[in-house]
């Protein structure tokens, strides 16, 4: 019963993805503002959204482990999984934006997190607070940058597509990726206890990759349809509301305190290297570009880091 929830969720995941995406091009063909932010705002939020609820129940629940872990593992995902699988399927093109703003911001949320969970193992509300804010100061930096959507044919028949389908879209893909997320989650707990896996590993490896998967689904379906730079642009964004919403809004209702060392000397520091390593990638191989050879790279290190998990 539990593999069989495990794959219903991740049927709705797949589906969620498909109308998130389709949903976003149109809207941002609407507002006629690049598709990129449009992957950096809108779909970023709505795949985090798995995460804002498992780690705000984890907290409230006296888990912090899993609120931590969950966040830090879906990261390490998006970036080893999430983009590896995508750039094998597709190659990714890499714009200026890329390196003049949307990798120094997660660099900076990443560093700034790194800091507040080190510092005292752990995360107040007041950090939480600065977390949030400084979340909403790179949205309102990621509108002003907005450029013009450019229109090519293949995205001629979104521009007809009504408001009101629009939002429809958006409760079908939202609705899905959330009942999606739960039922993959919950199955893979049950398998994963059963087989004697601790909190903390389930958090940051099954939980994690479970609650990325509206990620992935949303980043496979946006190469599909052939819309790379809102897979790109949603990786990116859903990493940062990750830590700018989901644990800076958990921490704020509820302080995050670290009892396990590991989670900062390993899962973290991993994150890091995860977030660093984004930046030589995109300009090794094939320059500017996101293809199999990096996409390999990715899910080879992320093998490693699951290993040395199991493993310690």
């Amino acid at each position: 019963m539990d593999i069989v929830l495990m794959l219903l969720g991740f049927v709705l995941l797949v589906v969620g993805g498909d109308y998130l995406v389709r949903a976003s091009v149109a809207l941002s063909l609407k507002l006629n503002i690049s598709k990129m932010v449009i992957g950096l705002t809108v779909v970023s939020f709505a795949t985090s959204l798995p995460e804002l609820l498992v780690s705000l129940n984890a907290a409230l629940n006296g888990s912090p482990s899993i609120a931590i872990n969950n966040v830090v593992g879906s990261n390490i995902a998006n970036i080893g999984l999430v983009l590896g699988i995508t750039a094998m399927l597709g190659s990714i093109s890499v714009d200026k934006t890329f390196y003049k703003f949307n990798w120094p911001a997660l660099l900076f949320f990443s560093l700034l997190f790194y800091y507040f969970l080190s510092n005292d193992n752990q995360l107040t509300a007041i950090e939480g607070a600065v977390l949030f804010a400084s979340l909403i100061g790179f949205i309102a930096l990621v509108l002003r940058k907005s450029d013009a959507a450019e229109i090519d044919e293949s995205l001629k028949t979104l521009i007809k597509i009504s408001s009101f389908k629009i939002v429809i879209w958006l409760l079908i893909g939202g609705t899905a990726l959330y009942f999606g997320s739960d039922w993959l989650v919950n199955g893979a707990i049950v398998i994963a206890q059963k087989i004697g896996v601790s909190e903390a590993v389930i958090s940051v490896s099954i939980i994690a990759v479970g609650t990325s998967i509206p990620e992935l689904a949303a980043s496979v379906m946006a190469v599909v349809r052939n819309e790379k730079a809102i897979s790109l642009g949603n990786l990116i964004g859903s990493n940062i509301f990750n830590i700018g919403s989901v644990l800076g809004l958990t921490a704020m209702i509820k302080p995050i305190v670290v009892e396990d060392s590991l989670i900062i000397s390993r899962d973290l520091s991993w994150m890091l290297v995860f977030a660093l390593i984004l930046l030589p990638l995109a300009l090794l191989f094939k320059r500017d570009t996101f293809n199999k050879s990096q996409g390999f790279t990715l899910i080879f290190i992320y093998g490693i880091f699951i290993y040395l998990v199991f493993s310690s």
